[in-house]
């Protein structure tokens, strides 16, 4: 029996929303069973390789061989609605990335497959205080979470940017600190790090949530493990992307980089 295929959904509209970021609304009628709250959970965008069975995308869906199937990138829900089903996914749009060529050229009314939603991952809201960090490529899930945070909650968040004109409008707390870092990566991969640095740790039990490109992830988990003796329990760390990686390479990196964590 043949594998079932993922959703295929459609293009319904498009909008650049900073110079480096374009969201991209998908629906259909494969959304009507997507699990409801979703925002901030993750999906996977299927490219089909065009020199692979005369680039049939289905036929390489149903291909065993993994060399076969089509090629995948993981983006995050960044806004879910119904009646109409739809959900908004942001890139950051750059040259030569399967994904953000699909987003640059994408047309209203083109299909493409889509798997998922995978888990969420979202901040401890009952913690006494909260430390954000994220890149331009969590600015989606750091968003959602910012938004679900108490109007009470204390803390900061640190959001990296390309450019001035990628600093967005956020929700979040009115005892919040939101700080924004521009860099291009052209300055090397420190400037998150210290920008977090800067704020000073606050009293009582923290929960930390850090998600962008994997030397910057490690160098700020270092931090609050190490230096700040943060309990593991409380910090989320995930890289979203490596420099210089395809998402293929990233994948093994990070799947090396969890084991030794995890020893």
């Amino acid at each position: 029996m043949s594998r079932p295929l993922p959703r295929k959904l459609m293009v319904i509209n498009k909008q650049k929303i900073s110079c480096n970021m374009l969201r991209i609304t998908l629906g259909g009628d494969a959304l009507q069973d997507f699990p409801l709250d979703q925002e901030s959970g993750y999906i996977k965008l299927h490219f089909a390789k065009e020199d692979v069975l005369e680039g049939d995308i289905e036929q390489q869906l149903r291909s065993d061989d993994a060399q076969t199937r089509p090629t995948l990138r993981t983006y995050t829900v960044r806004q879910q609605r119904q009646d109409p089903c739809e959900i908004d996914v942001d890139f950051v749009v750059h040259e030569g990335g399967p994904a953000s060529d699909w987003a640059i050229n994408s047309q209203q009314g083109e299909q493409i497959y889509v798997a998922g939603p995978g888990k969420k991952k979202l901040v401890d809201v009952t913690a006494d205080w909260f430390f954000l960090a994220a890149d331009m490529t969590a600015l989606p899930a750091i968003s959602v979470n910012l938004a679900l945070l108490p109007d009470n909650a204390r803390g900061y968040a640190v959001i990296e940017v390309l450019e001035q004109a990628d600093i967005q409008p956020l929700a979040f707390p009115e005892n919040f600190e939101l700080h924004w870092v521009i860099n291009n990566h052209q300055q090397g991969t420190s400037l998150l790090l210290d920008a977090v640095k800067a704020l000073p740790p606050l009293p009582g039990k923290p929960s930390v949530w850090l998600a962008c490109e994997f030397t910057s992830m490690r160098a700020l988990r270092q931090y609050f493990h190490a230096d700040l003796q943060i309990n593991r329990r409380s910090v989320y760390a995930s890289s979203y992307w490596k420099l210089g990686l395809t998402e293929e390479e990233h994948k093994r990196v990070k799947s090396v980089d969890n084991l030794a964590e995890q020893a």
